[in-house]
């Protein structure tokens, strides 16, 4: 821009001597030229507006990272959401203890507690804090292994145990009549089962389930009105999966997916042209938010998630995501208004300052007005990003 300006100043000045008017007359259109395209409402348009952008979202809880986090999410068009925590309470429960034939209910949660005791699992806490409700004893456990994301086995007693998925219990050698009615009633209420494994054989499953959070149906609606393609990531089975995602009203939902394997299909996503904005709240979530276009944590979860991610929201409220797809949006609205009318007055005041309309009309533009001009469209750029200030989310702020 500023060399093109500069040979345009130049252009004018050598034109209007060759045409016979006299060199300050040349001078000063020369001079009108550089004053007026002074570049400086081009290089106010985008970072003012992305500064008064990240301020309103700081009010709003929407901490953004980087200037280009913000302007990146109004760019995504897939959200994939985790659900554990991010969409749900992140606090699951005990629903129902189903042992099989010869075991004692109360016996099943106290072996399953006895190998989740101490573990950092939304579901391992739950089968431990239902034992404690029970005022079950808390064995001790020997030989304890750890799958992440499958399960955990260790001995109790001298007795092998182990407690997990439905893949940990076939590596196991143990298997479960799938097509029992009690056991698949539960889960298209969207419980979670958990299998409990005693010397190689089935012992009982334990039902967990998670409520969701108030606002997780209309923050999925509201990022499906602005046409978002909307995914949940998930590590339950396919029929709680499946409930779920009925229940927010979610077309697309990928179950049975390991810790380790959900950077992989955010990955897949990016790689087939989608623009991903990545949520979660985990460890295990910080590497999918980390290789997403935009990583977006809760301030509710763990600092490794928080560290991973270019937005935090300062409230776990889902409903926060589409507030600041939102907010993206409008800020790169005020980016491209401000561009065009940076661009518009330059088409328009070079031409002017250099004359061009003085041989039909006899019009010229003196130096002092056009300095003043450039002024007052910086001044335009300004105001025009300040509007930002009282943008206000269609879903409401992250403090309902």
């Amino acid at each position: 821009f500023v060399p093109a300006v500069i040979a345009v100043a130049l252009v004018s000045l050598v034109g209007w001597m060759a045409a016979g008017e006299g060199f300050s007359f040349a001078l000063a259109r020369a001079i009108a030229v550089l004053l007026i395209s002074c570049p400086c409402v081009l290089g106010l348009a985008t970072p003012i507006a992305i500064m008064v952008g990240t301020g309103r979202g700081a009010r709003l809880g929407i901490l953004c990272k980087s200037a280009g986090a913000l302007e990146a999410l109004s760019r995504v068009d897939t959200v994939v959401f985790d659900k554990t925590g991010t969409l749900t309470e992140g606090e699951p429960r005990v629903v129902a203890v189903l042992p099989e034939e010869g075991m004692d209910a109360d016996a099943l949660v106290e072996m399953a507690a006895a190998l989740e005791q101490g573990s950092e699992h939304p579901v391992g806490k739950a089968v431990y804090e239902h034992a404690r409700l029970l005022n079950l004893p808390v064995r001790a456990v020997a030989d304890l292994s750890v799958v992440p994301g499958r399960g955990i086995a260790g001995t109790v007693d001298g007795v092998p145990y182990a407690v997990g998925n439905s893949g940990f219990m076939q590596d196991k050698g143990i298997s479960w009549k799938e097509d029992e009615s009690r056991l698949r009633e539960f889960m298209r209420q969207g419980a979670s089962p958990l299998y409990v494994g005693r010397g190689g054989c089935p012992a009982g499953v334990i039902m967990v389930a998670d409520s969701l959070k108030p606002d997780s149906r209309a923050a999925v609606d509201s990022l499906k009105r602005m046409n978002l393609r909307v995914v949940m990531l998930t590590g339950d089975n396919a029929a709680t999966a499946r409930h779920m995602a009925g229940e927010l009203h979610i077309d697309e939902v990928v179950s049975d997916v390991l810790p380790d394997e959900k950077a992989s299909h955010v990955m897949k996503m990016e790689e087939r042209g989608d623009k991903v904005a990545m949520v979660g709240d985990g460890v295990n979530d910080a590497p999918a938010l980390a290789c997403a276009r935009v990583g977006i944590s809760m301030k509710s979860g763990t600092e490794l998630a928080m560290e991973s991610s270019d937005i935090v929201l300062m409230k776990s409220n889902p409903a926060g995501v589409a507030e600041a797809v939102q907010l993206g949006r409008t800020t790169l609205l005020i980016i491209r208004q401000n561009l065009f009318w940076a661009f518009f007055y330059n088409i328009i005041g070079i031409p002017l300052a250099a004359g061009c309309l003085y041989p039909a009309f006899g019009l010229t533009l003196n130096p002092m007005i056009a300095a003043g001009a450039m002024s007052l469209s910086s001044l335009c750029v300004v105001f025009n990003s300040l509007r930002l200030r009282g943008f206000t989310p269609r879903l409401g702020s992250l403090g309902k």
